[in-house]
């Protein structure tokens, strides 16, 4: 499976345990609660779903038809298919929730994990907050070398550019030093830890630069 596909199936079943879903429903759910997905279409969803539901982690049921499904028309509804996470289907997705390897730091699927940290033990949370911070870390030493070997080759507007890349990757570092410091207080005082804080903190830093 493909990394592309792998963070989609990760959050179609994330969203399942919440509740059973159609697919238009599940579609609109990845858009607005996990932006990443907004350039999914039911192009890539739907061979996602009939790839889990072979693999007994989903079972279609029928539901009723919808007006606000654009593929119905309101003339000629139809019974849409929901989708209802197995017993397996959960296994599988606990399963992946206790992933932290290299995958679980990359751009795109951190984005998805982060937003299911609510279903994450405290554990994991560190071992992926850490790994994707020595990611940018290293990220950033490139950059920062790379710079310094082309800034006199490069035009102001390209320079700029760069600058804002690098810029940007501080920020997320500063931010998840934050979050890994919450995270250990939270331990340390059998607490759960408070993200909002961590946003509070930023506001009151706008050097900070962390968009809320």
């Amino acid at each position: 499976m493909s990394r592309r596909s792998g963070v989609l199936e990760f959050a179609v079943l994330g969203l399942l345990r919440e509740a059973p879903m159609h697919g238009y429903e599940l579609r609109k759910r990845l858009n607005s609660s996990l932006g990443v997905f907004r350039a999914f279409s039911y192009g890539s969803l739907y061979p996602c779903l009939k790839t889990l539901v072979a693999q007994g982690w989903l079972a279609e049921e029928q539901g009723g038809g919808g007006a606000d499904d654009p593929r119905t028309p309101l003339t000629n509804r139809r019974a849409k298919i929901v989708y209802r996470l197995t017993a397996e289907g959960k296994e599988r997705f606990e399963e992946l929730l206790g992933q932290t390897g290299p995958d679980a730091w990359e751009d795109e699927h951190f984005g998805v994990r982060f937003a299911f940290f609510g279903q994450t033990s405290r554990d994991v949370r560190m071992r992926v907050l850490e790994g994707r911070r020595s990611r940018l870390e290293e990220r950033l030493a490139k950059m920062r070398a790379s710079m310094a070997r082309t800034r006199e080759k490069l035009d102001a507007y390209t320079l700029e550019l760069q600058r804002h890349g690098m810029e940007s990757v501080e920020r997320e570092v500063r931010w998840l030093n934050e979050l890994i410091e919450s995270e250990r207080e939270g331990r340390d005082r059998g607490e759960r830890p408070d993200p909002e804080g961590v946003r509070e903190r930023h506001r009151a830093d706008p050097s900070d630069g962390i968009t809320t």
